[in-house]
């Protein structure tokens, strides 16, 4: 790992963050689709089961 340094950012660093800035994003469309997808596929299930 490099040394830390607390001073000023170069231009280097900037970029650098603003592509982590850019990638570094939680995939909430999946998460969501992926448990609506199993709340029905649990109730289909249930539903099925019961008849």
């Amino acid at each position: 790992m490099g040394q830390m340094s607390y001073g000023n950012l170069t231009e280097e660093d900037r970029k650098r963050n603003e592509y982590l800035d850019s990638i570094n994003r939680a995939p909430y469309f999946t998460i969501a689709f992926l448990t609506i997808g199993f709340i029905c596929a649990l109730t289909i299930a249930v539903s099925l089961a019961a008849f």
